[in-house]
């Protein structure tokens, strides 16, 4: 990047570097009626103020990267795109490809319907020069700014909902963003590691401010418009990745890790009673009623524990052999709980109810640190040469 520089007219004479000195990233799924649209809008405000190019992340099924190419034809800023054969990660996914690959120092990120006004790319960037800013976030919810876009009453509830989620559960990470759930942002390419970055769906201004926080945050206030052409891609399948997403950023440090853990050992409890009633009920015995009623709570907690907490540690070995470990430790507890609490009696003189506290809570650790160290830690390398020789 060269290191000549020239003032940005209508910005305060910011001095930003060129050429080049912002790539744009849009992902796209599917997107290929509002393609046109969008680089026109880019082309009419964008490049006569701040040096550009257009990197397009595609995952589309239809022809978005063929309608992509005609369209970069008539552009006077270079456009490319990326097309992916495989959406790891989902739109997400397709913003961190972006980020490894774009060329400019500033990145702004935006979507392909046409709902983020390119008109204010110059000024996010301008936005970040003036206060030394690593992120700058095009923000619904500052004075001057609209959700107007959003379609129905049911979206602006569901929209408000996910920020006060996210800021509650994380105020510190996010103190200072109004709305992580923007898709419209700015961001230094020096200030993020696109590498530790996790995606789960679509908001990825969430994983880059709770992950990789940059150290000065600012803020644009914008309008969201109406999408030009085609349909949403918010569903209630998008809906649970947010909400497992959101679990797996809280969930990221080994202490909250463990207080997750220890919340579903606790669900657990529902399905080992239902299943103890019904056994029963049918005039099973309540020995072997307890031990089958024991697997439906280890079950329950496996399947919750696969999603919430470890889900991307899953690849280290297969689903069976996974669940055949958790199970030996989850029925492993029950065997070494009664003899502990005998010991903590007899050998220590304990009370019957003090023992049997002590002993849960020592299982309990003893449980989630073998669920890390024998379920979900990968193998080591070494292991795996010496059975490849």
């Amino acid at each position: 990047m060269s290191e000549h520089t020239a003032p940005v007219p209508g910005l305060d004479a910011v001095q930003l570097p060129e050429p080049g000195a912002v790539t744009i990233v849009v992902p796209t799924f599917n997107e290929s009626a509002n393609i046109r649209q969008l680089l026109r809008r880019i082309g009419a405000s964008v490049p006569a103020r701040l040096p550009c190019e257009v990197l397009f992340v595609d995952d589309s099924t239809d022809d978005t990267p063929e309608v992509i190419r005609a369209a970069a034809q008539d552009c006077a800023f270079p456009v490319a795109v990326l097309h992916r054969e495989e959406a790891v990660g989902g739109l997400g996914g397709a913003v961190v490809e972006g980020l490894k690959a774009a060329g400019s120092e500033w990145i702004v990120v935006m979507d392909g319907d046409c709902q983020h006004p390119p008109s204010l790319v110059p000024e996010l960037v301008a936005a970040g020069e003036r206060a030394h800013a690593s992120l700058v976030v095009a923000s619904r919810y500052l004075a001057g700014g609209s959700r107007a876009g959003l379609a129905g009453g049911y979206r602006v509830a569901v929209s408000r909902g996910a920020t006060w989620l996210a800021k509650a559960l994380f105020p510190r990470r996010l103190h200072g963003i109004s709305d992580p759930m923007s898709g419209f942002f700015a961001i230094r390419r020096s200030a993020v590691t696109a590498d530790a970055l996790k995606p789960l769906g679509y908001k990825i201004l969430l994983e880059l401010a709770v992950r990789s926080r940059p150290r000065q945050v600012a803020e644009v206030p914008f309008v969201f418009e109406e999408r030009f052409a085609g349909e949403s891609k918010s569903t209630a399948r998008e809906g649970l990745r947010f909400l497992r997403h959101l679990t797996g950023l809280r969930t990221a440090s080994p202490a909250a890790r463990m207080a997750g853990f220890g919340l579903i050992g606790a669900s657990g409890f529902g399905p080992n009673l239902v299943g103890l009633w019904a056994l029963t009920a049918a005039g099973v015995h309540y020995l072997p009623a307890e031990i089958l009623a024991n697997q439906l709570g280890v079950a329950w907690n496996f399947l919750l524990i696969e999603h919430l907490l470890f889900r991307d540690r899953r690849a280290h070995r297969r689903w069976w052999d996974r669940l055949g470990r958790f199970a030996l430790l989850a029925n492993a507890d029950l065997v070494l709980r009664i003899p502990l609490i005998a010991l903590l009696v007899g050998r220590f003189g304990m009370g019957a109810l003090p023992a049997t506290a002590l002993a849960l809570v020592l299982t309990f650790v003893l449980r989630f640190a073998g669920t890390e160290a024998l379920v979900y830690l990968p193998r080591r390398r070494g292991s795996r040469a010496r059975r490849a020789v």
